[in-house]
């Protein structure tokens, strides 16, 4: 597995907006992504008990509805000073059919790193082998 720098700037925007816009038990995660042209689009979860999506879910289309079609690198920041939070499995499936070069910020602490979301799902099913 490649490491990749990591984009301190991101953390920081993500843990921001968890520390500031996620209250109560409806939104306890935030996202932060660097687009392709170097802008930070941040988003939050939106829990419900049906499943509502997480935040780097709302986060992809909050870049699309922002113009950013290409993300580069992505990363999860729970609220409470969690810290970063790696990608659940959906979010993977969902960051690899959308995404499938993303560089995704994971760990703890020191131990933080950046690696492929290739590396996070090996050996996966590729929705788009089944778009035109």
């Amino acid at each position: 597995m490649q490491t990749h720098p990591v984009d301190h700037e991101l953390i920081e925007a993500a843990a921001q907006v968890a520390r500031t816009r996620c209250r109560g038990d409806n939104h306890t995660m935030a996202a932060a992504a660097r687009a392709g042209d170097g802008r930070i689009i941040t988003a939050v979860n939106a829990y419900h008990f049906t499943g509502g999506p997480c935040a780097e879910l709302v986060l992809v289309g909050t870049a699309a509805a922002q113009g950013a079609y290409e993300l580069d690198t992505i990363v999860a920041v729970g609220d409470r000073d969690r810290g970063v939070v790696p990608p659940c499995g959906r979010c993977r499936q969902v960051l690899l059919d959308y995404y499938p070069t993303l560089k995704v910020i994971v760990g703890k602490d020191d131990r933080t790193r950046t690696v492929l979301i290739t590396d996070l799902l090996p050996e996966s099913y590729l929705w788009a082998d089944h778009q035109e």
